[in-house]
């Protein structure tokens, strides 16, 4: 475990509550607009990190959740991803770098990538489909501000007595 928490202390960066303006296009292309929430922590003795996100309309209706757990296997020196989202689960590689991250999503002859980087307090993170041969096309994009420290997900555990 030292190893994974060593690897995990690196991104130490995304731990907090973040808060901010967000969109995305739709396969039919449509373009919605939303606040998004991330919530971020280490959990077990800081081998792995959890995410929360969620995506709230203009009414303060949840239209969007998503949760995944990010770790480092020691044998294989790599970090994974695996999220939960819309009905979907995966398990994506997920490659950390000084200020971000980068991680992708196989989808038949496309490819998803996700790239995030934390600058002034701002986690920018930019989603793009990617089809062989052609240029990225830009479906996501959000711009959440930390907003403060969490103790979550280890806070609340039920104790011996």
């Amino acid at each position: 475990m030292a190893q994974q928490r060593d690897a995990m202390a690196s991104l130490t960066f995304l731990d907090g509550v973040w808060r901010g303006p967000a969109w995305i296009v739709l396969p039919s292309g449509d373009k919605i607009t939303f606040t998004q929430t991330e919530r971020i922590g280490p959990f077990l003795d800081g081998s792995v990190k959890v995410m929360d996100g969620r995506g709230y309309g203009p009414d303060g209706k949840l239209i969007f959740n998503a949760f995944a757990i990010l770790s480092y296997d020691s044998a294989q020196h790599s970090y994974s991803m695996r999220s939960y989202a819309q009905g979907r689960v995966g398990d994506f590689h997920f490659t950390p770098s000084a200020n971000g991250y980068k991680w992708d999503i196989p989808a038949g002859p496309m490819t998803i990538r996700y790239i995030a980087h934390v600058e002034g307090g701002v986690l920018h993170e930019v989603g793009d489909r990617i089809l062989p041969g052609k240029e990225p096309v830009q479906f996501f994009e959000m711009d959440v501000r930390r907003v403060g420290d969490t103790d979550w997900p280890a806070a609340g555990a039920i104790g011996p007595r």
